[in-house]
């Protein structure tokens, strides 16, 4: 990673308010990027089980890949979703997970993401994310 890609996803991470309030952080091993989302009790959507709120999984996934994007193309401003298809695979507990985004397509205009979330088992997916964004010129 070069030192342009690390502070367009920095940049990414601190101008995105609902980043912030999720909480979450990404950790960055070679060129494979990892999001965390650390549990917080104000995600919980579910307290009967207690669950973490789909929505807040949904934010997370999309958050995941827009991070994934900024750190493959530091140049561009953020990009814009066009639409993200979201499956629900099992409830999400009130812990930590983890996100990893697969760039499958970048064009020139259009993206297309995959993305996975786990918690104790990458083997036992929790949600995933197939999305398309549009890339932005600079700002």
């Amino acid at each position: 990673m070069d030192d342009a890609a690390i502070q367009g996803l920095d940049d990414f991470l601190q101008r995105v308010p609902y980043v912030r309030y999720l909480g979450m952080r990404v950790e960055l091993a070679g060129d494979e990027m990892t999001a965390v989302l650390p549990f917080a009790p104000h995600l919980i959507g579910n307290p009967m089980l207690p669950a973490l709120h789909g929505g807040v999984i949904g934010a997370f996934l999309e958050m995941t890949a827009l991070a994934q994007l900024s750190l493959a193309q530091p140049a561009r401003r953020v990009p814009k979703t066009i639409d993200i298809t979201i499956e629900y695979l099992r409830p999400a507990r009130a812990q930590e997970t983890y996100a990893r985004a697969i760039l499958r397509k970048v064009g020139r205009r259009i993206a297309n993401v995959q993305v996975e979330a786990w918690q104790d088992s990458r083997a036992q997916l929790v949600a995933g994310l197939t999305g398309h964004f549009l890339l932005r010129p600079e700002a």
